[in-house]
């Protein structure tokens, strides 16, 4: 079974899985969607746990410098209770801090193009969310 790393945003989410041993994370697509048809955004999660034989979510939690949640990260956790709501399957929060400049950075530094970077950045920061939860948790946990 697989994990799936999300990176929620107002209108955007970007969506990582990880191989099945849980060594790595892939990214997979970016989700487009609209505040009033979220239902659509549901539907293609929904859809890509089957596909991956997904076990259980990851979401970064966007915390301010000083530790705290703010309106950001209160959304991401209202997002991350609907999951398990709508899959029954077990969401962990992960403190993303600085993840959006990382994926920026490396993209910058592969040359990838402005334009082509937007499609990608959210998908890539996906990508370094749930690769931080796997090294974290690589010793000694399993993900059922």
């Amino acid at each position: 079974m697989r994990v799936m790393g999300l990176d929620y945003g107002t209108k955007t989410v970007g969506i990582a899985v990880s191989d099945a041993l849980g060594l790595t994370a892939q990214g997979v697509e970016t989700i487009h969607y609209q505040q009033h048809r979220r239902d659509v955004l549901y539907e293609r999660i929904g859809q890509l746990v089957l596909d991956y034989e997904v076990s259980r979510f990851v979401v970064g939690l966007p915390k301010n410098m000083n530790g705290t949640v703010g309106e950001r990260g209160e959304a991401c956790i209202s997002f991350g209770n609907q999951l398990n709501k709508r899959f029954d399957l077990p969401v962990e929060m992960y403190d993303e801090r600085l993840t959006t400049m990382a994926a920026e950075r490396i993209l910058i530094e592969a040359d990838v193009s402005r334009k082509k970077r937007k499609k990608v950045i959210d998908k890539t920061a996906a990508v370094l969310i749930l690769q931080g939860y796997l090294d974290r948790n690589r010793n000694g946990v399993s993900f059922e």
